[in-house]
């Protein structure tokens, strides 16, 4: 399939955004396992892994604006539909089993984990609905 304007412009700034997310997040590891950081910095260094996972929020938002091809764009907003409903329903659930005291506490960035778990289920559901000629 050729990728579209759109597509590439994307792909060029989730991986340059993941990058990003490597970078500071083996940094920030690197600086708190080994005690070097510590008070107000200590702050920032923790919140600098989440802003290029934030990042790619917002390169799907601009994907979305971009697309011109609107079947593309609408499978793309079903993969992210799958991967809101995904992530929302098990953190939900999990919540439920934290409070009552059934499971252990999860940190809540495995949210955005999900999330993107989710992203390839999505990506999933749009394949076999494509596979089967079937359109949404």
């Amino acid at each position: 399939m050729i990728k579209t304007l759109a597509q590439r412009r994307y792909n060029k700034r989730v991986i340059a955004l993941s990058a990003v997310y490597a970078v500071t997040l083996l940094s920030a590891v690197y600086l708190f396992k080994h005690h070097l950081i510590g008070g107000p910095l200590s702050y920032v260094m923790a919140i600098l892994p989440a802003l290029p996972i934030i990042g790619i929020f917002a390169a799907i938002g601009l994907y979305l604006v971009e697309e011109q091809d609107e079947y593309v764009r609408m499978l793309m907003v079903r993969q992210t539909l799958w991967a809101s409903g995904f992530a929302l329903s098990l953190a939900t659930i999990w919540g439920f089993l934290e409070s009552f005291e059934l499971v252990a506490h999860i940190e809540s960035y495995y949210v955005a984990v999900l999330w993107f778990g989710g992203l390839g289920i999505g990506g999933c559901a749009n394949k076999l609905t494509l596979d089967r000629g079937v359109e949404a």
